[in-house]
């Protein structure tokens, strides 16, 4: 019974946070919420590495191992962006009385469209049915666009719109592939199919492989638009550098995931009946691309949230190579590179934030000394560059030598060379502004200090994991992991 608190906890939240008074009671109802959320999918995760599965409310709800993974990402991010929202927008709202007046709407509306956005994508990974998967992703984009307009500036109205049209377009190519699919599974269930998941499973050797090709190939392309696979990633970047700090975070670090999450699905779905080569060919075509694209816009990026943005692009191509090369070392490497990138990534995004409200640019070459100014910021961002860039001890260099040898291992070595060399590439030219931005003269008309403590403790809690994902994989998560990996067919 889980899962219907789950996500009923942030829809109930939502509510609430259009009804009570002041900033205070937003802010709590929105914290308790997220932390809740992260503690009941905790214990959701706990019983689905014992029990196989959790379902609930009939066939709706439906959680397996690849589920409790989605969720944790999700429910993690998600508390830790609740806490370092309250820090983030006092400081950012302080010219605005926020007790009264357009200040206290603006943070009405945050806030109740922040738990709306936690619930729409806490939905795709418990939703049994692909249909309901398919209208969650859908209402992930009706809820961040708003988020990604919230200063309502020319640029965050122009990324908004971007975001709603190109969205669109990928969602409606998703529907395509989810109707062919249904049209598959019904030759093989009948008319009274209902496009559930596990009962679709136990069969899918039987699906016919013309219809699931075409399915397959609509689904990657529609929701690999969501997901910031190239060429379809045009949305990203301004979305992610437009929209508030934290809200950055849950784009890149959650949104993305529950996207690739979708992919994965219909993935598990249509290898049985096609084999590996067709649709490992399409994701290891697409995850080259997308992986020079980023190399290529990261050399000459001068916009930090940008830059951020760009290696969401280069991450999300990684984890698709991951899938592609395959095997249980490639898909362990893939989803380990999904956690240890939405980690990394927020942490990243809550500190660009900080920087933002600080120079109030963001402008690579008009912030420097940020270490000397803000120190606590700026060794946080130094762990997290170099913890998203995959140096080692940290959690994404595991995953990315994992990736790379199951390249070498299942003769694909031309294809390991080219992403080892293009993540080469940007390890140097990622660290370069991060170097310029952290060190150098400071600017003397700016105060020193530490901005927000709240901040700053939602930055140390996500700063503990991407330290410990390096030292080492816990073993309830790598029974996850291996859990994970057996969904997708590979063997733990």
């Amino acid at each position: 019974m889980l899962l219907i608190p789950l996500i009923f906890v942030p829809a109930a939240a939502a509510l609430l946070c259009l009804i009570v008074p002041g900033r205070l009671w937003l802010e709590l109802i929105t914290l308790g919420s997220s932390i809740a959320c992260l503690g009941l999918g905790i214990a959701a995760t706990a019983q689905v590495v014992a029990a196989g599965h959790l379902e609930a409310l009939g066939v709706w709800l439906y959680a397996d191992a690849l589920s409790a993974l989605t969720l944790l990402i999700i429910a993690f991010v998600g508390a830790t962006a609740a806490l370092y929202s309250i820090g983030y927008l006092r400081e950012d709202m302080k010219a605005q009385d926020v007790h009264r007046g357009a200040g206290l709407r603006e943070l009405r509306r945050y806030y109740a469209l922040f738990n709306i956005f936690l619930f729409s994508m806490l939905v795709v990974p418990v939703s049994n049915s692909l249909g309901v998967l398919w209208i969650a992703i859908e209402g992930t984009t009706l809820a961040s666009l708003f988020l990604v307009s919230f200063y309502r500036t020319r640029e965050a109205l122009e990324a908004a719109w971007k975001y709603v049209i190109v969205g669109s377009v990928g969602i409606a190519l998703a529907l395509f592939g989810t109707i062919l699919a249904y049209y598959s599974a019904v030759q093989v269930l009948g008319t009274s199919y209902d496009l559930t998941w596990s009962v679709l499973a136990p069969v899918t050797a039987q699906l016919n492989p013309s219809i699931m090709r075409l399915a397959f190939l609509f689904i990657l392309v529609g929701f690999g638009t969501k997901a910031g696979l190239a060429p379809m990633h045009t949305w990203l970047p301004d979305a992610h550098s437009e929209a508030p700090s934290p809200i950055s975070a849950l784009l890149s670090g959650v949104l993305l995931n529950t996207a690739m999450y979708s992919i994965l699905r219909y993935y598990a779905l249509a290898t049985p009946s096609l084999g590996r080569a067709y649709p490992s060919g399409l994701l290891l075509g697409f995850g080259l691309l997308s992986l020079l694209i980023a190399t290529l816009f990261i050399l000459k990026q001068r916009d930090y949230k940008r830059l951020l943005a760009y290696s969401s692009v280069e991450h999300m191509g990684i984890v698709a190579i991951g899938i592609a090369f395959g095997g249980p070392l490639g898909l362990f490497g893939a989803l380990l590179q999904m956690i240890g990138h939405a980690v990394a990534k927020s942490l990243m995004f809550f500190a660009s934030g900080m920087v933002v409200l600080r120079y109030e640019t963001k402008q690579i070459d008009r912030v420097a000394g940020l270490v000397k100014l803000m120190p606590a910021t700026g060794v946080m961002l130094i762990i997290g560059a170099l913890a998203l860039t995959g140096a080692p001890p940290f959690g994404i260099f595991i995953s990315e030598l994992s990736i790379l040898t199951a390249g070498f291992r299942s003769g694909q070595a031309a294809a390991a060379l080219a992403m080892l060399t293009l993540v080469a590439i940007i390890f140097i030219r990622f660290l370069r502004p991060m170097n310029s931005m952290l060190f150098g003269q400071a600017r003397i008309d700016l105060p020193s200090g530490e901005i927000s403590r709240t901040a700053l403790g939602a930055m140390a809690i996500t700063l503990i994991l991407v330290i410990g994902l390096g030292l080492t994989v816990p073993a309830p998560l790598s029974e996850l992991l291996n859990q994970s990996v057996a969904v997708l067919g590979g063997t733990p």
